[in-house]
C-alpha cells in the first residue's frame, strides 16, 4: 500500500466508527402510550434520522434540520436543510417548527432528540430582543476570531430561545431521550451542538465577557437581551445516549493501523489551540521520534483529534486541518520517512469542499520544483491553495457524521 493509502484507510476506519447506523437498537426506550416525536439538528441529523427508523419498530413523526447538502432520504421523519457554521432563516423557521412539535408533547408521549455537531447554527432561534442578523454577525466574528468552540457555544446560548437545556423544558412532562454523536474535546452533553436538551445553569455575563475578550462589539440593547436570558439547571432526571465520540473514531483507526502492521500511538482526542501551533508541536514529536526514538520508537503512527481553531489574517482559504497540516509540513516537510493526512471527519474543512489534504515524503521535491513557499501560503491561511496545486486535497462529500479532527502522521 502507498503511504496515501495507509493514511486513508485510516481515516475511512475513523470514519465508519462514527456513522449512527445500527447503534440505536441496543439503546431503545419502551414503546410510550401516545406518541414517538423524533427532532433533532447538526450535519449528522437526517442520516441519525434514517438510522432510528430502522432500528425503531413502532411508529415515529417529527422533524430534524441538517446542512444543505446533507439530506438522507426517511420514511416518516422530515428532514429540512439550513445554513451552517452561520445560521439563515431556514434555520431560524426549523428551530421554530421543532419547539412547537416538542411543546406539543403529553406525558404519554416519548420525545427522541437527535444531536450531532453543528446543531448550533442550525438549530437557530433567536432569544427575545434579539434578531438574526445579530446572531450572523456573532456568529461569524466568533469564527474570524479563533475562540475555542466550548467559548463559541457558551455565546450561542446566550443568544438563543432553544439551546442550554431550553428545548428540554419545551418537552415536559413527556418522557425525553437524548442521542449524541460527539465533535467536542471532552464530550461534554452541554456542549454538544450547545446542549439544547441538556439543562444548565447560566451567566448571561460569562458570554459578555468572552465577546469582549475577543473583541466582538456588541450594542447596548443586545447586552440586555443577553443579561435577560440565563438558564437555570433542571432536577428532572435526563437520559442521554453517546452513539459515537472522537476517542471511539480513533481507537477504530487505532485497531486498522495494527491490522496493517503498524503500531499505533493516540495522542490524545482533545487537542485544540491554533492549528498551527498545533502542527509545529507535533511536529516537535515527529523530529524526536526520527532522532532519537523518543517517545515512541519507529515505524509507527501518531493519531490524535479535537477541535483546532485558526485566527484568519490572510484570505482564510482552507480549513484548521488543512492549515494544521501546512504547519506540519513546514516543521517536518523535508524528512522523507512522514506522511500525513488531517480532515474534518463531516467531509468539509473551512469553507471548501475538501475534508481536508495529505502530504508525503515527496511532496518536497514537488514544491520546489513549482517554487511554491510554505511559508507564505501559511502566513495567509491559504492552505487551501497550496495544497490544491500539489493534488493533495481530501474530497470525500459530506459523510452524514461529525467526531472533528482527524489527524495522522506516519512515521517509517
Amino acid at each position: 500500500m502507498t503511504d496515501f493509502h495507509i493514511l486513508k484507510a485510516l481515516f475511512d476506519s475513523a470514519l465508519d466508527a462514527a456513522v449512527p447506523d445500527g447503534k440505536f437498537s441496543r439503546l431503545r426506550p419502551p414503546a410510550p402510550k401516545g406518541k414517538t416525536i423524533v427532532v433533532g439538528a447538526g450535519k449528522a441529523a437526517a442520516k441519525m434520522a434514517a438510522a432510528f427508523e430502522d432500528d425503531w419498530p413502532n411508529e415515529c413523526q417529527g422533524l430534524v434540520v441538517t446542512r444543505y447538502g446533507h439530506r438522507t432520504p426517511t420514511r416518516h421523519i422530515e428532514v429540512v436543510e439550513a445554513a451552517h457554521p452561520v445560521p439563515d432563516q431556514a434555520g431560524v423557521d426549523a428551530a421554530r417548527r421543532i419547539a412547537d412539535l416538542v411543546s406539543s408533547a403529553t406525558k404519554d408521549d416519548l420525545v427522541i432528540c437527535l444531536i450531532s455537531g453543528g446543531a448550533s447554527a442550525l438549530l437557530s432561534l433567536p432569544a427575545t430582543g434579539i434578531t438574526l442578523k445579530e446572531k450572523q454577525d456573532i456568529n461569524q466574528a466568533l469564527l474570524r476570531s479563533g475562540a475555542p468552540i466550548d467559548q463559541m457555544n457558551t455565546v450561542r446560548k446566550s443568544l438563543s430561545a432553544i439551546k442550554g437545556g431550553r428545548l428540554a423544558e419545551m418537552a415536559f412532562p413527556a418522557q425525553l431521550v437524548t442521542y449524541l454523536i460527539s465533535d467536542v474535546p471532552g464530550d461534554a452533553p452541554s456542549a454538544i451542538g450547545s446542549g439544547p436538551t441538556i439543562s444548565e445553569s447560566s451567566n448571561p455575563e460569562d458570554a459578555l465577557a468572552i465577546l469582549k475578550r475577543w473583541d466582538i462589539p456588541v450594542s447596548d440593547r443586545l447586552k440586555q437581551a443577553i443579561l435577560q436570558n440565563p438558564t437555570k439547571a433542571s432536577s428532572a432526571p435526563a437520559t442521554v445516549h453517546m452513539l459515537a465520540t472522537p476517542m471511539m473514531s480513533l481507537e477504530a483507526a487505532s485497531n486498522k493501523a495494527r491490522s496493517l502492521g503498524i503500531t499505533p500511538y493516540v495522542l490524545g482526542d482533545a487537542i485544540e489551540g491554533e492549528a498551527r501551533e498545533a502542527g509545529r508541536i507535533l511536529g516537535g514529536i515527529v523530529r524526536s521520534i526520527l532522532m532519537h526514538d523518543q517517545p515512541f520508537t519507529s515505524p509507527c503512527v501518531l493519531l490524535s483529534g479535537g477541535e483546532t481553531t485558526v485566527t484568519v489574517k490572510g484570505n482564510g482559504r482552507g480549513g484548521r486541518n488543512a492549515e494544521f497540516l501546512l504547519s506540519l509540513f513546514e516543521t517536518v516537510g523535508d524528512e522523507p520517512r512522514v506522511a500525513a493526512i488531517a480532515c474534518d471527519t463531516d467531509g468539509i474543512d473551512g469553507i471548501e469542499d475538501n475534508a481536508g489534504a495529505w502530504f508525503d515524503g515527496t511532496l518536497k521535491t514537488l514544491t520546489r520544483k513549482r517554487n511554491l513557499d510554505a511559508g507564505s501560503y501559511l502566513a495567509n491561511n491559504d492552505a487551501w491553495t497550496f495544497f490544491h496545486q500539489l493534488d493533495r486535497l481530501v474530497h470525500t462529500g459530506p459523510t452524514l457524521t461529525n467526531v472533528n479532527d482527524f489527524r495522522a502522521i506516519l512515521i517509517k
